[in-house]
């Protein structure tokens, strides 16, 4: 049983996390959780989306925020575009990597993306052309890789499918999400063994969502399958709003919590992280879902 020696953690909580919560946090409070997070040790923070406001208001005002936030040497500050108008947007406001977003489920696509499979991938492949010619890096996410509301079971195959032709269309790295977080670990490694004979497992991300408790379990798994780039947002922020019931993102503290015990490097500071996790579920109003979060709450660490 061997683990990476390093794993990095994208994370998601100002995108994923945010965009999925009620409340519409102000741009000023977005640029402030974006800082602590890039302070904490972080070197991959998922910033904002290029989509419209219509639908998803709590990415109102992407490009401000990606102009406020202080951007220090060695962080990356991606953001999310659906489309070519979500690129050009993307540009203009200074952006230096993006990523797309598909799924392995063609229910799923049509619900959260309005499209098919095969259409969502014409779509990417324009804007990963344009992407590149502007020296932009993309990277692609995969949803209902284990599971989707609509079609049930996903088979790891067309998972695989989906991953492989992102990569082959340019996609340095590949996210593979459990959207609706039913995966176990088992399952979740078997996926894994499938999709890294058409993408190589070093450009395989872990997304798992903790709906029914097991994303730290899956990620044990997947680690084993030579995993090291884990998605994870700060408190659990989040959700699926395609996907009833979907608990959000693992929380990053509790994954930090995890690597620390089988002595992987990370880099991130639990303590500051945590006290940021507070403070944005302050800002919110609501409670905090990382259980290392509360924990170091309640034993006065912050």
């Amino acid at each position: 049983m061997s683990f990476p020696d390093q794993v990095t953690i994208v994370e998601m909580g100002p995108r994923d996390g945010l965009q999925n919560e009620r409340g519409v946090l102000s741009v000023e409070t977005r640029i402030s959780l974006i800082d602590r997070l890039a302070a904490c040790g972080l070197s991959r923070v998922e910033s904002g989306a290029f989509v419209s406001p219509k639908w998803v208001p709590q990415m109102a005002g992407s490009a401000e925020v990606l102009a406020g936030i202080r951007k220090p040497k060695g962080v990356r500050f991606p953001v999310l575009v659906p489309n070519l108008k979500g690129l050009e947007q993307a540009l203009e406001a200074g952006a230096e990597e993006i990523a797309v977003f598909g799924a392995a489920s063609e229910s799923f696509s049509q619900r959260n993306i309005n499209c098919s499979v095969a259409e969502s991938m014409d779509r990417f492949a324009g804007v990963l052309t344009a992407a590149r010619s502007h020296g932009l890096r993309v990277r692609g996410y995969v949803s209902c890789v284990l599971g989707c509301p609509y079609d049930g079971e996903v088979a790891p195959e067309a998972v695989a499918e989906m991953a492989g032709a992102l990569y082959d269309l340019g996609c340095y790295e590949i996210s593979l999400g459990d959207t609706i977080g039913v995966g176990t670990p088992l399952r979740a490694a078997k996926m894994v063994d499938v999709v890294a004979k058409r993408v190589p497992v070093e450009a395989l991300a872990a997304h798992f969502h903790d709906t029914y408790g097991q994303a730290l379990a899956n990620l044990y798994a997947v680690m084993q399958q030579g995993v090291s780039i884990i998605d994870s947002s700060v408190a659990g922020l989040g959700g699926c709003p395609y996907a009833r019931g979907a608990a959000g993102n693992v929380a990053t503290e509790d994954v930090l919590y995890l690597l620390q015990g089988l002595g992987i490097q990370t880099g991130v500071d639990l303590e500051a992280l945590a006290q940021t996790g507070h403070w944005i579920c302050q800002a919110l109003g609501r409670q905090n879902q990382s259980r290392v979060g509360l924990a170091m709450a309640d034993v006065g660490n912050y």
